[in-house]
């Protein structure tokens, strides 16, 4: 699901992608999937990709939070939660920092950033 998530957001021109495993952090999921988009509108494009990409797979997010709004977009998927960031949304938050003990997973997406 990670993966896929990912693949589909950099189908829609997402960039600067990471991925956190949380699993030994007593976190409330096991992933993180953190990726910027340049604006609103692509924001959305991403989020409603990677929503639309999954749910052809069979997976349905239990969550969605943000997408009216279009700065931060979170999808739940319980085990995988994606975070899809306005670029300057992202930079004020700085959740890679806040999670910052967590492992980085590699997504094997070259040229993704």
């Amino acid at each position: 699901m990670l993966h896929a998530a990912a693949r589909a957001a950099v189908a829609k021109k997402a960039h600067d992608l990471v991925a956190l495993d949380l699993r030994d952090l007593d976190a409330v999921c096991d992933y993180f999937l953190l990726c910027s988009a340049a604006s609103e509108v692509q924001v959305k494009a991403v989020a409603e990709h990677v929503e639309d990409t999954l749910r052809g797979q069979g997976m349905r997010p239990w969550h969605v939070e943000g997408l009216e709004g279009r700065r931060w977009v979170l999808l739940d998927y319980v085990e995988v939660v994606v975070h899809v960031f306005h670029e300057r949304t992202r930079d004020y938050y700085m959740l890679d920092r806040l999670w910052g003990d967590a492992r980085s997973v590699d997504l094997g997406l070259e040229g993704a950033d």
